[in-house]
């Protein structure tokens, strides 16, 4: 099992990062949107906490820089129905602290929101995850969403466009220009969906 991935990140684009070990090894690893944008510059050094998710076709690295979301993303892997990519969705969109909240307190409307998430599936996560999640329930997941990309997801969604466009774009963005505030992302996500249409 390969539980993190240290090294020089080389590449990072959409909703995947290359990081290369100082022994040469390239590992292709998929992130949450929260975690492309707090990584540092390409050519820096980074540690990502990884799941290694085996099937019969592939073999799939999934990083984190916080446990909690990396704890989440496992615990979301063990409910009916929630594949690697649809527990990587939940992560990026909400967050990991948001998703313990959401399926804590039941809050349905807030799962629905991201992309292959229909009530019928919010419901069994909820069902089947309230007593697994209460371990992690904190402080820190009942606060808002903070980090910046997220944000401007949300404020693109409240926009109008669908979780899945908004997230799309503001990847976009944070992988070819970098992070920055709230707003300028949401400016520069919205030219990027208006150019394409």
């Amino acid at each position: 099992m390969i539980s993190a991935v240290c090294g020089a990140l080389i590449t990072k684009t959409g909703d995947r990062v290359v990081v290369e070990t100082t022994g040469g090894v390239s590992y292709e690893i998929a992130v949450p949107l929260g975690v492309l944008e707090r990584l540092p510059a390409e050519g820096r050094s980074v540690e990502l906490k990884t799941v290694l998710v085996v099937r019969e076709d592939a073999w799939a690295l999934y990083g984190f820089d916080q446990e909690l979301e990396r704890t989440v993303f496992q615990r979301l892997l063990g409910a009916s129905g929630i594949g690697p990519r649809l527990a990587l969705a939940l992560v990026s969109t909400l967050g990991g602290p948001r998703v313990v909240a959401a399926v804590r307190e039941g809050d349905i409307a807030a799962l629905c929101t991201v992309p292959g998430i229909g009530k019928k599936t919010a419901d069994r996560m909820v069902l089947e995850l309230k007593d697994r999640v209460r371990d992690l329930a904190t402080a820190e997941a009942a606060t808002p969403r903070g980090v910046p990309a997220e944000q401007a997801v949300q404020a693109l969604m409240n926009l109008g466009y669908g979780a899945a466009e908004a997230d799309r774009a503001v990847r976009a963005v944070v992988s070819q220009d970098g992070t920055g505030e709230p707003v300028d992302l949401i400016r520069r996500a919205l030219h990027r969906l208006t150019e394409r249409r």
